[in-house]
């Protein structure tokens, strides 16, 4: 890991005087990961340290490369609200002097957990939560020929549940053939990231059905959930580009059957907790995943996933090396030690 920016600042708090770190960090992979769109080889995120007194809380987020975020961007836009904000901070206040996004997703993941440790309560408490236990989750086939996708799935020991990412041409439907074949008991979704249209999408059907897809992620643009309106699709259906905060669950209901939640997008754990509340409101089956990340970032969605009918927290698999204690991946399940966050 390699932090190429570090900021610090102090402010008031609810919880008295708060010392604040802002470190942008470089986290490498250990190969290139491909979807529709964007392509990584490291993974850099913006870590949010907070101290009152003796009590720290620590929080990461990765952005949203999609909608311009980048951590320079992010390290920006928190110092910007802290440093004009006249109120203690807390995390009520977060929700209205930052937008949505990664910034204010560090910041509130921080907060909480500083909370948990000055109340010795844990965040899962805090969150009137039952007590957490490992989450089955996805693992990840990133864009590659159809061959190799199959070997990278076939080398997920153990895992139960494979997302593969499709890039919108004609190999997709080979890919999904490739991973069905080599994982032939697997529950399988195929996650577009925005890569279909109307026609494509229909060509693909019969490879869906035949390969028993059980959910077919954002398959057009968020700029046209008009596309999603008649479409008979025997594959159930997520949101996930389409599904930024909780204000845009309602506007899903009749088009999709999941919503994906993503901590980066609606801007943190209390947003997130919104976003769940609305998908069960509005009859939706609330998902959860995150961008790429370490067990830091992944920590908070983990306590999420909870409550989801689906996880996708596979994102410290990809790193050459891990925060310590990190994540651990067991029989397709994927669990988080408080001590890395929430303790």
């Amino acid at each position: 890991m390699t932090i190429v920016s570090r900021q610090t600042i102090s402010v008031a708090s609810i919880h008295g005087p708060l010392a604040i770190e802002l470190a942008i960090e470089q986290w490498p992979l250990k190969r290139a990961l491909r979807i529709s769109g964007a392509c990584w080889t490291l993974c850099e995120v913006l870590t949010v340290t907070v101290s009152a007194g003796a009590a720290t809380g620590r929080g990461e987020a990765a952005g949203v490369g999609y909608r311009g975020e980048t951590c320079e961007t992010m390290q920006r836009e928190a110092l910007v609200a802290l440093l004009a904000c006249s109120q203690p901070v807390s995390r009520a206040l977060l929700q209205t002097i930052l937008p949505p996004g990664g910034a204010r997703n560090a910041l509130d993941c921080a907060l909480w957990d500083l909370e948990a440790a000055i109340l010795a309560r844990p965040v899962w408490d805090l969150a009137g939560f039952e007590p957490p236990a490992a989450v089955l989750t996805t693992f990840t086939c990133g864009i590659d020929t159809p061959e190799d996708m199959a070997r990278t799935a076939a080398g997920y020991g153990g895992a139960r549940a494979i997302k593969l990412k499709l890039a919108g041409d004609l190999a997709d439907a080979e890919r999904i053939a490739a991973v069905r074949d080599a994982l032939p008991d697997a529950w399988l979704a195929v996650d577009a990231n925005q890569a279909l249209d109307r026609s494509s999408l229909e060509a693909l059907l019969p490879t869906l059905r035949v390969a028993e897809v059980a959910l077919l992620e954002q398959p057009f643009s968020a700029a046209h959930d008009d596309w999603l309106d008649g479409l008979e699709c025997p594959v159930p259906l997520a949101a996930d580009e389409s599904a930024q905060t909780a204000t845009d669950v309602p506007g899903l209901v009749g088009r999709v059957e999941v919503v994906n939640i993503k901590l980066d997008k609606c801007g943190g754990f209390t947003a997130a907790l919104d976003m769940l509340a609305a998908c069960r409101a509005h009859g939706l089956r609330p998902m959860v995943g995150t961008m790429l990340s370490t067990s830091l970032g992944l920590a908070p969605a983990w306590l999420l996933g909870q409550y989801c009918e689906i996880a996708d927290l596979d994102g410290p698999i990809f790193l050459n090396e891990d925060r310590s204690p990190g994540a651990l991946y067991e029989q397709g399940r994927v669990s988080v030690s408080a001590a890395c966050w929430g303790s």
